[in-house]
């Protein structure tokens, strides 16, 4: 396949499996407020989700909803991080701070790239992650050093979620080979200072886990992708071609 429309595919289903995680929490949230909050942020990566697919179709001669409803489990490539049942909710509180943390720092560096289309999509999308990272970090920091209960769940689920964070940062040979790609590594040191800055002020302490889990840029996912799948293409794939 085209290194170019692996990449644009690669951040185009971190940003779908992540829309269709936050999209669960809509009428779930704690909060009326909440619910409208984590509406908004599904509809921001499922945005970014949709400019990215609809790029790598150009690339590859399918449509975005090809790419989103008619693929397999397999064929998905984002990272395992995204696809995890959603749990409580200090979990995606926890996932999003993870997640969105490192899109802030893709994106930016993104938006240099010689490649005008992902340029602009990064552009766009690195606003819309800021937001994303100050709502998850506000909501770490309340549930922290909040009562010794909603400490007790934000540190459970820092500690679940570490050994899915270094997937986003491996050494990466398509980026290697693609000029106008964001070489991953290098964000960690930066994504490092600012996660665990925050753990600290939220008087959580940080995870110690070396272990690491690995596989999702390659096809490899949990067992829950199937599900999320099963449920996200249930309509078009029951119904082929249907238009609204």
């Amino acid at each position: 396949m085209n290194d170019l429309f692996v990449y644009a595919l690669r951040l185009g289903d971190d940003a779908l499996i992540a829309a269709q995680r936050t999209g669960e929490w809509i009428a779930a949230a704690p909060q009326l407020e909440e619910d409208v909050a984590l509406g908004n942020i599904g509809l921001d990566q499922l945005g970014q989700a949709r400019s990215l697919l609809q790029y790598a179709g150009s690339l590859d001669g399918r449509t975005e909803d090809e790419l989103a409803y008619f693929r397999d489990e397999r064929e998905f490539l984002n990272l395992q991080l995204c696809e995890l049942p959603n749990g409580d909710f200090a979990f995606a509180m926890a996932r999003l701070l993870y997640f969105a943390t490192y899109q802030h720092l893709l994106y930016d560096e993104l938006r240099s790239s010689a490649d005008e289309t992902l340029a602009g999509v990064a552009g766009k999308a690195v606003k819309e992650v800021a937001y994303h990272v100050d709502h998850a970090t506000q909501w770490v920091l309340r549930l922290g050093d909040g009562t010794d209960e909603s400490h007790r769940r934000m540190q459970a689920a820092l500690d679940a979620l570490w050994p899915y964070t270094a997937e986003m940062f491996e050494p990466d040979p398509l980026v290697e080979r693609l000029p106008v790609a964001v070489n991953p590594a290098a964000l960690q040191d930066e994504w490092n200072h600012r996660v665990l800055g925050i753990i600290d002020e939220s008087t959580c302490e940080r995870p110690s886990s070396s272990y690491q889990h690995t596989g999702g840029r390659e096809g490899r996912h949990t067992e829950h992708l199937g599900y999320l799948l099963a449920e996200m293409q249930h309509i078009a794939r029951s119904h082929p071609g249907a238009t609204w």
